[in-house]
């Protein structure tokens, strides 16, 4: 069994404390919550609209987070001298766009590729590790691997909403042969997005992907069983 890390995105305990524009549930209080339970990881995205983290979450996060925290972004400059502010430990860089409900899709690096070696490379110099948010799919990988990127993490949304045995085997290859080729390049391999308790199984199997990053589908569970428990549900089927 290869190395299987949990990062525990707490967006959604912001989006429901920024419904009634109160002081809880907390996101920073939900993220010590997390780590005790044996979370590796705390990820948070900073989105332009400030929809659910908002820049104080961020700052505390960075002051009380034991492990690791994993800021996702846009590749704009306010979020670069935001990141050169907090210092997160990783920046992963997503595609963002106002009217989506939540990471519709992966960066597209190929057609991107010479402002975001820019960007990654701002972020390195302040010592800040870099991934990127992208598709599985060979020539995103590939052209990470051209930008100097560190990590990637592969986008497992078509995988989790695929219809029937044939669209999911077809959608679990991509994601193991992008992982692989990842993994070759040097690039350190996450996963992330609609992931839940009934399919992370099929993919523990690929042994490139070392990081789990999963929000909806804990926090969700929590609403039944509380926090600390759902992250421990979650750490024990990544240590079956």
């Amino acid at each position: 069994m290869g190395i299987r890390r949990l990062g525990v995105n707490i967006d959604h305990v912001a989006t429901l404390r920024q419904t009634r524009r109160k002081l809880y549930p907390d996101p920073v209080a939900a993220a010590s919550v997390c780590e005790r339970a044996g979370a590796d990881q705390i990820t948070c995205h900073l989105r332009e609209d400030r929809r659910h983290i908002q820049d104080r979450d961020l700052r505390l996060l960075r002051s009380t987070v034991a492990t690791r925290l994993n800021l996702e972004m846009a590749a704009t400059q306010e979020m670069l001298k935001t990141a050169y502010d907090v210092k997160p430990d990783m920046v992963t860089l997503v595609p963002e766009r106002r009217e989506e409900l939540t990471t519709e899709g992966g960066l597209d690096v190929t057609h991107h590729k010479d402002g975001l070696k820019k960007f990654l490379q701002s972020l390195k110099d302040a010592d800040i590790e870099t991934s990127l948010f992208i598709d599985p799919d060979l020539d995103q990988v590939r052209a990470a691997h051209r930008i100097e990127a560190q990590a990637v993490e592969l986008h497992t949304g078509k995988f989790c909403d695929a219809r029937g045995d044939a669209e999911r085997r077809a959608e679990l290859q991509r994601l193991a042969d992008a992982a692989m080729a990842a993994a070759k390049l040097g690039l350190k391999v996450a996963a992330g997005h609609g992931l839940n308790y009934h399919n992370i199984g099929a993919l523990l199997p690929i042994p490139e992907i070392e990081e789990y990053n999963i929000g909806h589908g804990i926090v969700a569970h929590a609403v039944f069983v509380g926090l600390e428990r759902a992250v421990r549900d979650m750490v024990a089927l990544l240590c079956a």
